[in-house]
């Protein structure tokens, strides 16, 4: 497996992992999205379900191989946003749970190393996308 090929994979794992406990529980995780204070409360339930089953596809599309480009570019897309709103709400001094991985409201709050975690995973959007080109066809 070439280097390419892992990390592809790996940021694909976490995407799926990330979007299924969305998906299981999209009311839930509206919730978490309200607690960030960014969006009116009409737009929740429908970010809600967009966001996890985006995150779900774009995480198989990238282990399978599948449309990389384009999945990475919506993940590369997705990790900016979420980390200016982690970054906002950080800035704000609003002490909520990440939502990351969790539909908990008791789960682990935003924190630098939150920031730092998605940062990394930024990056690793980036190579994944930069990279997608160059792949036979």
């Amino acid at each position: 497996m070439s280097f390419n090929t892992f990390i592809r994979t790996a940021l694909g794992l976490v995407f799926v992992i990330a979007g299924y406990v969305k998906v299981q529980d999209p009311q839930a995780f509206a919730q978490m999205i309200a607690n960030y204070q960014l969006l009116p409360n009409h737009l929740l339930l429908v970010s809600a379900l967009v966001l996890g089953w985006v995150e779900l596809v774009c995480g198989l599309c990238l282990v399978f191989g599948i449309l990389t480009r384009g999945a990475s570019l919506f993940v590369l897309a997705l990790m900016i946003v979420f980390l200016a709103a982690m970054g906002y709400n950080l800035q704000r001094g609003l002490d909520v749970a990440c939502g990351c991985f969790s539909t908990d409201p008791n789960g682990p709050p935003l924190s630098p190393l939150t920031l730092l975690r998605d940062g990394v995973l930024l990056v690793v959007a980036v190579i994944v996308f930069s990279t997608s080109g160059l792949q036979k066809r």
